[in-house]
């Protein structure tokens, strides 16, 4: 196949940030749990942002999503985080600085509420890298720092090695600016090795749902009938008829399978090794332990050691 510049779905990180925004947030942030209460919902603004900020074309070159979302904090009190994610940048335009002004001084003036806001550059451009705005003039200055997100500084061993969610989103948008060019074989095997990589994670069954749609649809094939073929493969890699590895799924395989009674008579007749087995494939399928434990007769301590 000739090799072409791939297009990416760019709304897609707006569902994926919905979807992984706790896992998000520890990404980020290195004391997000200690400072966000990550046990109360998260309210997504997005009709709010849009009437403060009404959808208009982005300008030749430039394509963005943004995320406005309200968290709350260990005391009780609310926060609001911003996030906006710029995949293509303009070079020489150079106005993501002062858009990120705008929202801020907008959403302040909305809901005097704190914001903290980040910016991610998913764009191919190695000296776009915004994230300071100021202005001075006749002794009034002005400067707003904001948290910037490079995409194409990050290491790929780091992130694979790094076990939150949300790394695979990194990784996923990573290889698609350094593989632009990669034919449709080449870019079904990294797919391939993105759902190897999200499998290696433990997460709920919606996250890893939205992780696997992210990184099947965010760069598209040139040829479509290589992602139905990918889709099949991914379908046989995990012995079923829908496309994903989930909790439902390996405890219904093992209620058919009476892999459950099973078990708990094997362990009970010295047959360990069996319910070890079985543990450590749901365990690798990101699982959660107590769910494993229920299903295999096994503690949850012996789980965790394996």
């Amino acid at each position: 196949m000739s090799q072409i510049s791939r297009r990416v779905d760019d709304p897609l990180w707006k569902s994926i940030l919905e979807q992984t925004f706790s896992h998000f947030l520890r990404f980020i942030f290195t004391d997000a749990e200690a400072v966000f209460d990550l046990s109360r919902p998260f309210d997504y603004l997005d009709k709010e942002f849009e009437s403060l900020f009404p959808p208009e074309s982005n300008g030749k070159g430039v394509r963005y999503v943004d995320k406005l979302v309200k968290v709350f904090l260990k005391d009780g009190s609310e926060q609001y985080v911003l996030c906006h994610v710029e995949i293509q940048s303009s070079k020489g335009k150079g106005d993501l600085a002062e858009r990120m002004f705008r929202y801020f001084y907008k959403i302040w003036d909305r809901y005097k509420v704190p914001v903290t806001a980040i910016a991610i550059m998913a764009d191919g451009n190695k000296s776009y890298r915004p994230m300071v705005y100021s202005q001075e003039f006749m002794g009034t200055s002005l400067r707003y720092d904001f948290n910037s997100y490079k995409i194409l500084d990050q290491e790929e061993d780091v992130l694979r090695s790094d076990k939150n969610p949300f790394s695979v989103i990194v990784l996923t948008a990573l290889l698609a600016i350094v593989n632009k060019k990669i034919n449709d074989e080449g870019l079904k095997a990294i797919k391939h090795d993105l759902y190897d990589e999200m499998m290696k994670r433990e997460m709920d069954r919606d996250t890893r749902q939205g992780l696997y749609d992210f990184l099947t649809y965010y760069v598209s094939f040139d040829d479509e009938q290589v992602l139905s073929i990918f889709e099949k493969e991914i379908k046989t890699k995990i012995g079923r008829s829908d496309t994903m590895g989930t909790q439902e799924y390996l405890l219904d395989k093992a209620e058919k399978k009476g892999l459950k009674q099973g078990l708990k008579q094997g362990i009970e007749k010295g047959k360990r090794e069996e319910a070890i087995a079985i543990a450590l494939e749901f365990k690798k399928m990101g699982i959660a332990i107590a769910d494993i434990a229920k299903g295999t007769g096994l503690s949850i301590e012996e789980i965790e050691k394996l």
